[in-house]
């Protein structure tokens, strides 16, 4: 067949495009970050689709639809009504207006039973959005999703296991961890033509952990030693959810924001007759961690989770700092080298505040998600500069005992590193 999967570079997505490419499937992947040179991808946006006109174009030849797209909380970019709500219903309406008749679409568990933030409400609207139809339709909620990939939630919990003590969130329910494959063996079971249709699916595993507990079976899958449980006060997970939010006022998408703290207090869990129901039986999360050892990667990135913040902090505040210590404190200092190097009177001024103007943009193009690389290749470009401009003007500076020459090349390295990791999934 072929099949558009919708949020086919998320997490889920990505997943269910690849293993029905090696099934030998046509597959359109289509998401907002999809490489339009690509032509097994197709650019879309869902909160431009007003209309189910929008989506005509994108389905001609298509035999079946998966809809994986999602987002956790309302921000700058990112709607929860359109994505999970009305650019899907008008997704719906176009398939049934080109007689698309299966559609697998992926809501959130427990949303029938509470929706305690607008995640889960535009979820659950989707979810009757789609039940209206005269289509063949399936819901699948899953509950946490593990598997060998990490992003969202999945990637937090890599990132907490390598802390030297586990950090536990008060208010926080009940996890059915589910594994990415039985999620693919899924979606691959309704895909098949004679699959039953029109019905809602709970996607969970078979036991049930806290979250702590499945941050500590994590932390013994690398092979470290058991970490000391510190419980947070409810003030200090309440300004931890409350920063999140603020982070994504930039375009970053921390998975600890408000959001997920009403979602989780909830829990997520589910019934397993659903699944069983169809033939899987899904493997628990200790089962998946002992089928294959931790790599070095999977150490490598736990113990790069909470570095890669701390490291676009810093050099944000680096490149922001030297802004106004240039035109503040360092004002005389700056005239100073200009003149030693040559350069008087207005040109030295102008020098100096163009120079200060340049590291304040770079520092708040790093800090703005969406402008963050071309930040990162500015602030790799103008720290060349500088060595040159500074090896012309006053080479004295490469003997200075500080060593502000020597300096720049270990701050090169640091924004290379940040290139390296910026992207999250």
């Amino acid at each position: 067949m072929k099949i558009a999967v919708m949020g086919g570079t998320g997490l889920i997505g990505s997943a269910i495009v690849a293993h029905l490419l090696a099934s030998g499937h046509l597959v359109v992947s289509m998401s907002r970050s999809a490489d339009p040179s690509n032509s097994e991808f197709k650019r879309v946006d869902i909160s431009k689709a007003t209309s189910p006109s929008y989506w005509l174009p994108h389905l001609n030849g298509i035999d079946a639809v998966v809809n994986c797209a999602g987002v956790l909380q309302d921000s700058r970019n990112d709607s929860t009504s359109m994505v999970h709500h009305y650019g899907i219903a008008n997704l719906f309406a176009a398939c049934e207006q080109l007689k698309i008749r299966r559609l697998i679409h992926f809501s959130a568990i427990g949303v029938d039973r509470e929706t305690p933030s607008a995640f889960s409400e535009t979820k659950l609207h989707g979810d009757k959005a789609l039940m209206e139809r005269d289509l063949d339709w399936v819901i699948l909620r899953p509950s946490v999703v593990i598997g060998r990939p990490a992003y969202g939630a999945s990637a937090l919990v890599r990132g907490l296991a390598a802390l030297p003590v586990t950090w536990v969130m008060p208010n926080t329910g009940q996890l059915q961890i589910v594994l990415l494959e039985d999620i693919v063996r899924t979606v691959a079971y309704f895909l098949d033509p004679g699959a039953p249709n029109r019905r809602i699916v709970e996607l969970v595993g078979p036991q049930q952990h806290s979250f702590a507990e499945v941050v500590s079976l994590f932390r013994g899958w690398y092979r470290w030693p058991p970490a000391r449980e510190i419980r947070l006060p409810q003030f200090a997970s309440g300004m931890a959810y409350k920063l999140g939010d603020a982070i994504s006022l930039l375009g970053w998408r921390p998975p600890v924001r408000s959001t997920a703290e009403r979602e989780i207090a909830r829990g997520a869990t589910g019934t397993l007759a659903d699944m069983q129901r169809i033939g899987i039986d899904p493997k628990s999360l200790p089962e998946f961690l002992a089928s294959e050892p931790a790599s070095v990667q999977e150490r490598w990135f736990a113990r790069m989770y909470w570095l890669k913040p701390m490291l676009f902090v810093v050099l944000c505040w680096f490149w922001m700092t030297t802004a106004f210590v240039s035109l503040g404190p360092g004002w005389d200092y700056g005239i100073g080298l200009m003149r030693e190097g040559g350069v008087e009177g207005t040109s030295a001024t102008l020098t100096v505040i163009a120079g200060a103007l340049a590291d304040l943009a770079i520092g708040l193009a790093i800090a703005y998600r969406p402008t963050s690389r071309y930040g990162l290749y500015a602030a790799i470009a103008i720290s060349f500069t500088y060595a040159i401009i500074g090896t012309i003007l006053v080479p004295r500076l490469w003997a200075d005992p500080l060593g502000p020459m020597l300096k720049i090349w270990p701050i090169i390295v640091a924004h290379l590193v940040a290139v390296a990791i910026l992207e999250d999934r």
